[in-house]
């Protein structure tokens, strides 16, 4: 086994700094998996994801000697795929959902358990998640990004504050008001109505 593969995360940025051609990709492949499930929910397409992944990539490649080692080298590899799909999320231009007192963490986190197969029907749960992702589009994206960290990937608050380089209690806020702007376009998830008649072009059970 290549040696490298046993050196922390920190080691092998070093490494890489110092020319070797090799440190960098045995960090992609430690994180890589991690750092997709970040990118695809943040995007919600895969090419989009791929190419906001490949972005934060190379940002990381070329900013591994400015590494100040004041955080996790998976922090800081999460805060540059975050910074990668806000900049192309920025440019679609997203816009912002009406406010409502409402929280919608228990459709967010069915969400999450259809993904790890807890649902019973997959055409029901890429359905749910479409519109879970269509929904998470409507936000502003600092509360996209809190949401999407916390709420649909499991990270701690806290983990998720030093991600995004804020306070702990402004990561809730953002939850918090981002929950509540999503209820208006997730509030069927949660009372669901009889399954739809698939068989109709227009969906519906008594097509006209």
């Amino acid at each position: 086994m290549d040696a490298s593969q046993e050196l922390p995360d920190k080691e092998l940025l070093s490494r890489h700094a110092q020319g070797d051609e090799q440190a960098f990709a045995v960090l992609v492949r430690r994180h890589r998996e991690r750092l997709w499930a970040v990118a695809i929910r943040m995007m919600g397409e895969p090419e989009e994801a791929s190419d906001a992944l490949q972005d934060a990539f190379l940002s990381a490649f070329r900013a591994a000697d400015r590494f100040r080692g004041d955080a996790q080298v998976t922090t800081w590899l999460h805060r540059i795929v975050v910074n990668a799909c806000h900049d192309r999320l920025r440019r679609r231009k997203v816009r912002p959902a009406t406010p409502t007192e409402d929280e919608t963490l228990d459709v967010i986190s069915n969400e999450r358990l259809s993904r790890s197969g807890g649902g019973h029907d997959h055409a029901a749960q890429t359905e749910a998640r479409l519109d879970v992702h269509a929904a998470l589009e409507l936000l502003p994206l600092d509360q996209r990004m809190a949401l999407t960290l916390v709420d649909m990937l499991g990270y701690r608050v806290d983990e998720a504050a030093e991600i995004l380089e804020v306070a702990s209690g402004t990561v809730k806020s953002r939850c918090a008001r981002g929950r509540a702007k999503l209820l208006p376009s997730l509030a069927h998830l949660r009372n669901p109505g009889p399954p739809r008649d698939v068989t109709s072009g227009r969906g519906g059970a008594n097509p006209s």
